[in-house]
């Protein structure tokens, strides 16, 4: 089922994508050498606590999971790319860490990931995360009314094999809206001028997301996090974004800060 919002709804939706911004901007501050993965799930829980949200990842139980998953966060270190199941790890210097977050405020959804490098960064490691930035830019610009979904599944495919990189098929994008999964689903590659027509009211989450060397992805013996098939670094970039008259809005951006790896002032604080 795909539903339109109003602009009422898209705004409630932007409440919630804003509180995710904070969220995900302030995880990337604590993120460092010696903090245990399972310490910044509880920080994410007192930020979610604090704000009356609810996780959408909290019993969520899908068909391919070992579920219910029962954490509000999602953390992958090198080579996980999806669907990390926070446990007991330390990060360690010039590891490759991936936050994924979706919850629900007042009964509206966002979700939203980033991927940062905690402390020393490796150029390859930067090389990789710009690929799934510059990629998730460039299918935002593609979110306009009356293109395709072609058209922005196209866009990150072409940004990827510019990179040097390939897609995976099996997990992409999707709708969203009440719930963390709607209609239509959002392929990371795809053709211009093919299917649906966009159309304003239409929410999306927009997740291109890469390994360094392999389009094939495995399943870690926790039944939830996803590796790349052969070992290699991962990395995973998402917004969720409105469709508007006026063309796309993403929802989720983060406070204006730094960028970790190359210093450059990155995000806006809105729209």
């Amino acid at each position: 089922m795909i539903e339109l919002k109003t602009p009422a709804e898209i705004e409630k939706m932007h409440v919630t994508g804003r509180f995710i911004g904070e969220v995900l901007d302030e995880l990337s501050s604590v993120a460092a050498v010696g903090v245990n993965l399972l310490d910044l799930e509880l920080h994410a829980r007192g930020m979610l606590e604090a704000r009356g949200a609810e996780s959408c990842y909290w019993d969520y139980s899908p068909s391919f999971g070992r579920g219910p998953f029962r954490n509000v966060i999602c953390l992958s270190v090198n080579d996980a790319v999806l669907h990390g199941l926070p446990k007991s790890y330390v990060l360690q210097d010039s590891d490759l860490l991936t936050m994924d977050i979706a919850v629900s405020i007042d009964g509206w959804v966002a979700d939203s990931a980033l991927s940062i490098i905690v402390g020393t960064p490796r150029d390859e490691d930067v090389h990789l995360i710009r690929a799934t930035e510059v990629a998730l830019e460039a299918a935002i610009e593609a979110a306009q009314p009356g293109n395709r979904l072609g058209d922005i599944s196209a866009s990150i495919g072409e940004v990827a094999a510019e990179f040097g990189y390939s897609c995976n098929l099996e997990f992409g994008g999707h709708g969203l809206g009440r719930t963390m999964h709607e209609g239509p689903h959002v392929p990371n590659n795809g053709r211009r001028n093919h299917g649906m027509k966009l159309k304003p009211g239409l929410t999306i989450a927009i997740e291109p997301w890469l390994a360094a060397t392999t389009d094939e992805i495995v399943f870690d013996d926790d039944g939830w996090t996803l590796r790349s098939a052969d070992g290699s670094r991962t990395a995973h970039s998402e917004h969720s974004v409105a469709i508007t008259e006026d063309g796309p809005l993403v929802l989720t951006r983060r406070p204006e800060r730094k960028n970790a790896t190359t210093g450059q002032q990155e995000e806006q604080a809105s729209g």
